[in-house]
């Protein structure tokens, strides 16, 4: 393995939660490289904490170790697991629906249940609500020092049958494309949408078209204006709004040098669409 080892959860750094996973994967091997990913995570958003490792994991070598930790069925009979990716990394989380974008657009190869009376923290056994610090990130860190293999962890489980969460597929009509909103660039407040760049070529837009894009919460319009669709943030005036492709190679919209999801109070989830049609 290469010792690399990343972390993320919903714990933030207010408190001494993150603090101690480090401190148990350095006590299993002190030369391990432990990076974050985010733990910033909306407490319980497991949603999110998919669409964050989709935007991370496959960037990463292959063999690092991810550790993902959005746990609101900490202490259940919910299953934990270890899903190698089609890309060579190796993910550890709660099987919740924590890798349904892994799944879906990069790709599992294998996966095992953690067998958690053997994969834990020395003497944690009657701890069941901090499985973060004594199974994952214990776990991981075993994984990412070669101490255990892939196949010492546990059974054998089809990638089919973990839980996954319901993705919608953006559809293309005649004249327009209609998508969700998945995920919000929250630094800089940019939409991320679930269009892909391929889907939205088939309508014939290309650099420099204006775009009828109309945003809707439910049956409530939230925002319907004429804008053009760019490279990049350069293609936009000081405030004015950018339709563009994201670093996901999805379609994207947002303000140059402020934030859309601010200005105009949107939001992400199933109930947040959004229509992409070229002006006439």
């Amino acid at each position: 393995m290469n010792r690399l080892l990343v972390l993320q959860s919903d714990f933030g750094l207010g408190d001494g939660a993150v603090s101690a996973m480090y401190g148990v994967a350095l006590s299993v091997n002190p030369d391990l490289t432990i990076s974050n990913l985010t733990h910033e995570i909306p407490p319980f958003h497991i949603w999110e904490a998919s669409y964050r490792l989709l935007q991370t994991v496959p960037y990463w070598p292959i063999g690092t170790v991810f550790v993902s930790v959005v746990d609101p069925g900490v202490g259940s009979k919910r299953k934990s697991v270890i899903a190698k990716l089609t890309t060579g990394q190796f993910v550890i989380t709660p099987d919740n629906g924590t890798l349904t974008h892994l799944l879906k657009v990069v790709g599992v190869t294998e996966v095992r249940e953690l067998d958690e009376t053997k994969n834990r923290l020395p003497y944690s056994s009657e701890s069941y609500t901090f499985h973060g610090r004594d199974v994952y990130a214990f776990t991981g860190a075993r994984v990412a020092s070669g101490l255990i293999s892939f196949e010492g962890l546990g059974r054998p489980i089809n990638p089919n049958n973990l839980v996954q969460l319901q993705v919608d597929e953006a559809t293309l009509s005649k004249d327009s494309v209609i998508g969700r909103i998945d995920i919000l660039d929250i630094r800089f407040g940019n939409v991320w949408t679930n269009i892909s760049r391929g889907l939205f070529k088939q309508t014939g837009i290309v650099y420099g078209d204006l775009v009828e894009v109309m945003i809707k919460h439910g049956n409530t319009v939230i925002y319907q204006q004429t804008v053009c669709f760019g490279r990049s943030f350069a293609d936009a005036t000081l405030s004015q709004d950018v339709l563009y492709v994201n670093s996901l190679d999805y379609v994207a919209i947002g303000t140059n040098q402020r934030s859309f999801a601010e200005v105009y109070k949107v939001d992400t989830g199933s109930d947040w669409m959004i229509t992409l049609r070229l002006s006439d």
